[in-house]
């Protein structure tokens, strides 16, 4: 190696430690199984199936979930769903977590949301779990509740008491019409999240 060479390897070795790719990672909530496939419940797999689609990537099974990855304008998305079932989605994210090296502030949780009128989004950087049994366990694994959420409305169109097998019921055919538009707007957050940041991406989705 003449010297030309051994100082451009120097250069280009500490250029890479000051500036490394950013990492992401995207947890889509959800049930596993057949049978909860087209349920409001499992909005979060099925934006996390259409972003994948866009990206041409396909998902694996691995260790508590199905995972892919693709990079974007200079960034690495890690897509996950959890194969925990939802009450247990907080053993996934901390896992996945520690194992990819992700800091808490680049995972963004990917729920449904029963007091958003439907198909409204909407992110935030933290807030409570609000009922929601998944994120209820994501909260008391990482023993915190400043974590991006990305929420989209399934609205709230049950009878009294009757909240669960709303949320486990298939869409009717007119929100399938409308989810046709909106889930391509929830793969454009979560792009925008990872390069745009999170002050940006609340600005132009939010209540869209």
């Amino acid at each position: 190696m003449n010297i030309i060479s051994f100082f451009k390897n120097i250069f280009f070795k500490e250029t890479e430690t000051l500036d490394p790719m950013k990492k992401y990672l995207i947890v889509g909530l959800g049930n596993i199984g057949e049978k909860y496939d087209e349920t409001r419940h499992n909005i979060g797999f099925k934006i996390l199936d259409e972003l994948a689609k866009d990206q041409n990537v396909t998902f694996e099974t691995e260790k508590l979930g199905d995972i892919t990855q693709f990079r974007f304008k200079g960034r690495i998305f890690i897509l996950l769903k959890p194969s925990t079932y939802m009450n247990l989605s907080g053993k996934a994210v901390k896992y996945w977590m520690t194992k990819e090296n992700v800091s808490v502030e680049n995972v963004l949780v990917v729920t449904d949301d029963l007091n958003i009128d439907f198909g409204t989004i909407r992110l935030k950087g933290k807030g409570s779990a609000g009922g929601h049994n998944g994120l209820n366990d994501i909260q008391e694994k990482l023993n915190t509740t400043t974590y991006p959420r990305f929420r989209f409305g399934v609205g709230a169109n049950y009878s009294k008491g009757r909240q669960v097998d709303f949320v486990l019921s298939e869409w009717s055919k007119e929100e399938i019409s409308e989810l046709i538009e909106r889930i391509p707007v929830a793969c454009n957050l979560i792009t925008s999240f990872g390069t745009a940041g999170m002050a940006n991406t609340m600005s132009t989705f939010n209540g869209k």
